[in-house]
């Protein structure tokens, strides 16, 4: 196993508040097209992380005392950049068609496409860190969350919607009170991958038309920044028109 010549980032997680209840955590170190948005939704009676990254370092102690609070880890889909820090966290919720990736299954969670990546982090996260012995701690779900289901914060409620295409599991998290969805990678800010194993671009069309009938006001997608409704139906216009296929997220500010 060869040594890394990177340098060592003591913190590797970036931490902001994006509203009231909501912060985004990143890994700033790692690829882009890996670099996923970390949701840390807080509740009343119950707190949401949303796609806990990597799992590179750990998330739960970048919560710090917010670790301590009883938290749902939910990944929106079941590739490695959403779903490789879901070990960490007592309870797991992913969707059926996806739940195999929290079995350390390279086919599902692509933690080798990540290994195979040039420059695939700038930084490690300590002494004797290794990109060829990284994969996934495998983790059993939990919880399977199929559409229909809601997830109750107590101050706050998110109904599960199965938004299939990237990939069969892939489901968003809609709060209809406030028009709020956390789509993953159903939808971002970029260029959209339909391409993987497993995906459908075909079944990807269906669901940016159920996308588009949605009233969702505001959206927190898996990469990228977040967006309105008028910028959503832009995207999802572009992506049925070939614009939006395939490719790399852009990168976040």
């Amino acid at each position: 196993m060869a040594v890394s010549t990177l340098p060592v980032r003591p913190q590797w997680f970036t931490r902001r508040a994006v509203e009231p209840g909501l912060e985004l955590f990143t890994e700033p170190a790692v690829h882009r097209w890996f670099r996923a948005n970390i949701w840390y939704v807080r509740g009343s009676e119950l707190d949401l992380v949303i796609d806990p990254g990597m799992g590179i370092a750990s998330l739960l102690k970048a919560l710090g005392a917010d670790a301590d609070r009883p938290i749902l880890a939910i990944a929106t889909h079941g590739h490695i950049d959403h779903m490789g820090g879901m070990h960490e966290f007592g309870a797991r919720a992913i969707h059926p068609d996806d739940a195999p990736a929290l079995e350390d299954d390279d086919h599902y969670h692509l933690a080798s496409f990540f290994r195979a990546t040039q420059d695939a982090v700038t930084e490690i996260p300590h002494e004797g860190w290794a990109l060829s012995a990284f994969t996934v701690k495998a983790a059993l779900a939990t919880r399977l969350l199929r559409e229909g289901d809601q997830i109750d914060l107590g101050s706050r409620r998110f109904t599960i919607i199965h938004l299939p295409g990237h990939s069969p599991g892939q489901i968003g998290l809609f709060d209809e009170m406030n028009g709020t969805l956390f789509s993953g990678d159903a939808l971002y800010d970029g260029q959209l991958l339909d391409d993987l194993p497993r995906s459908d671009p075909a079944i990807y069309e269906e669901t940016m038309l159920r996308l588009g009938a949605l009233d969702a006001r505001r959206v927190h997608g898996g990469h990228g920044n977040d967006f309105d409704r008028a910028r959503m139906q832009v995207l999802i216009e572009e992506y049925l028109r070939g614009r939006r296929r395939m490719g790399c997220p852009n990168e976040q500010p």
